[in-house]
C-alpha cells in the first residue's frame, strides 16, 4: 500500500487550508493523498486499519473532485452563478465546501434552509426554489430573511402575499421541448405559455415583484439544444412582463439536470450561445443555474460488504450491507446504472484488488427482505466470498437524501471518510 499523505502534498494541505477549516469540514479528518494513491486505495486502508468499525457500508468524499468541478463551472460558465441544489446530497461536508468556494444554494424546504444556514451562510445566498410551498414554511423563509423563491400558480401567489410579501418571485415556466432526460420534472412544475400573463398579472396586483424567469430541462441525460427553447421562452417571458408595465426583469435561473464530463461541455456551449442570443448584451442580466448531480455525484464512492452467498452452477449470487433501500436507491428513483469494482478480503489474507481473469455471472442483492431489492443482474464478477467488498462510484447524487430504513436496516452509507486526492487523480 503506497503512502497515504507524502512531504509533497503536505504544502497541498497548506493551500486547500480554507477549505478544510471551513464549516462542515473542520473538526472532521481529512487524509490528503498522495499522487500515488487512488480512492481505492484509500478505501483498503480504512477497511485494514478499522475493520470492527466497518460491518455497514460507508462512502467517501473527495473535496478534490468538488474543488476541479468548481473551477471548471466558473471557467466554461463564468456568468452563471451556482446554486447548489441541496436535495441532491445534503451532505454537510459537501455543503461546507462549496460554501467555501463561493456556490450559493438551492433549497426547497426549511430543513434545507436550515441546514445550509448553519453553517453560517449569508440567506442572500439561497434561493427558495419550491413552486409548491406549505404555509408554515413560507413563515420561517421569511423569519430568516430568505427573500427568493418561485411560483407557477395563482394559489402560489395568495400564500407569498400573505406570509413573506418582501420576497421576490421567479416564474417558474415549463419548457416546451421534450428534452429527453430521463427525470422530466414538467410533469409537475412550470407554468404554461398561455398562463404566463394571467400568472404576472395576479403576482403584479398583490403587490409581489417578479425578478426573473426560471425553468429546467430535466435531470439525468437532457439534450443541451433544448436550452435555446427554454431560454427563447424565458426572453418572451421579460418581454411580457415589460409590455403589461411591470418593473423590468434581471434574473435567469436555467435550472439544473447538469452532469459532469463531455455532457457539461455540450451544456455550457449551448447556454453561453442561447444566452448571447437572445439576451444579448444585458449587461443588468443576472443567470444563475441550479447544478446538483454536477457536484456530486463523482465526489462520492461507495463500499460494501458482502454479507452472503449462494451458488447454482455457474450463477454466483451475493448479498450486500447496501441496496436499492439504501445508498443504491438511485438505480429506482434516479435510473442509474451503476458500476462496482471488487476487493478482496475475506478470501486471502491480504487486502488486493480483485483481478482474477474468470468471471462469473453473478446476482448482487441488498440486505432486505424484498427480492425487489436487486444491484446487478448478470454481473460479471470473479469468485467472492462473505466478507469481501464491493466498491460502487460515482455515487454522490441521489442516493444517501433518498434511503430509507426499511426492513429495520439502516442499510444507507452514514459514515463518511473525507480525502483529498491530488488533481491527476480526478475521475480515477
Amino acid at each position: 500500500m503506497p503512502t497515504l499523505v507524502t512531504e509533497e502534498s503536505q504544502s497541498q494541505i497548506t493551500n486547500l487550508k480554507p477549505i478544510f477549516c471551513a464549516s462542515g469540514v473542520k473538526g472532521n479528518k481529512v487524509t490528503t493523498l498522495s499522487s500515488e494513491v487512488t480512492i481505492s486505495d484509500f478505501i483498503q486502508s480504512i477497511i485494514k486499519t478499522k475493520p470492527t468499525e466497518n460491518d455497514s457500508p460507508f462512502s467517501v468524499l473527495d473535496l478534490r473532485v468538488i474543488i476541479d468541478l468548481m473551477n471548471k463551472w466558473t471557467t466554461e460558465l463564468p456568468t452563471v452563478k451556482p446554486f447548489y441544489a441541496v436535495k441532491c446530497n445534503p451532505n454537510i461536508s459537501l455543503i461546507g465546501t462549496l460554501a467555501s468556494l463561493g456556490s450559493n444554494f438551492d433549497c426547497a424546504s426549511r430543513a434545507e434552509i436550515e441546514s445550509v444556514l448553519s453553517l453560517g451562510v449569508s440567506p442572500d445566498k439561497i434561493i427558495y426554489a419550491n413552486p409548491c410551498k406549505s404555509e408554515s414554511h413560507i413563515k420561517y423563509a421569511a423569519s430568516v430573511g430568505v427573500n427568493v423563491t418561485t411560483f407557477d400558480c395563482a394559489g402560489e401567489v395568495e400564500k407569498i402575499k400573505k406570509w413573506h410579501p418582501k420576497c421576490e418571485l421567479l416564474l417558474r415556466i415549463k419548457p416546451e421541448e421534450d428534452s429527453g432526460a430521463r427525470s422530466c420534472l414538467g410533469l409537475k412544475y412550470g407554468a404554461l405559455h398561455n398562463e404566463v400573463p394571467e400568472l404576472l398579472k395576479a403576482a403584479d396586483m398583490a403587490g409581489l415583484k417578479v425578478t426573473g424567469v426560471s425553468f429546467h430541462i430535466g435531470s439525468g441525460g437532457a439534450d443541451a439544444k433544448a436550452y435555446h427553447g427554454a431560454i427563447l421562452l424565458a426572453k418572451e417571458v421579460f418581454e411580457t412582463a415589460s409590455r403589461l408595465g411591470m418593473p423590468k426583469m434581471k434574473i435567469l435561473d436555467i435550472g439544473g439536470g447538469f452532469t459532469s464530463g463531455s455532457k457539461f461541455d455540450e451544456a455550457a456551449f449551448n447556454v453561453n450561445d442561447a444566452i448571447k442570443t437572445h439576451f444579448g448584451n444585458d449587461e443588468d442580466l443576472v443567470v444563475i443555474g441550479e447544478p446538483g448531480r454536477y457536484f456530486a455525484e463523482t465526489a462520492f464512492t461507495l463500499a460494501t460488504k458482502v454479507i452472503g452467498k449462494r451458488v447454482r452452477g455457474e450463477m454466483r449470487e451475493y448479498w450486500i450491507d447496501d441496496g436499492i433501500y439504501g445508498t443504491l436507491n438511485n438505480i429506482v428513483f434516479d435510473y442509474a446504472i451503476v458500476k462496482c469494482m471488487p476487493l478482496r478480503f475475506g478470501s486471502k489474507p491480504e487486502n488486493v484488488i480483485c483481478k482474477d481473469p474468470k468471471t462469473y455471472p453473478s446476482t448482487v442483492f441488498g440486505p432486505t427482505c424484498d427480492s425487489v431489492d436487486t444491484v446487478l443482474k448478470e454481473y460479471e464478477l470473479p469468485e467472492l466470498k462473505v466478507n469481501d467488498w464491493l466498491v460502487f462510484p460515482n455515487m454522490g447524487a441521489y442516493t444517501t437524501s433518498s434511503g430509507t430504513n426499511f426492513n429495520g436496516f439502516s442499510s444507507s452509507a452514514e459514515h463518511i471518510h473525507i480525502a483529498c486526492s491530488t488533481p491527476s487523480l480526478v475521475g480515477r
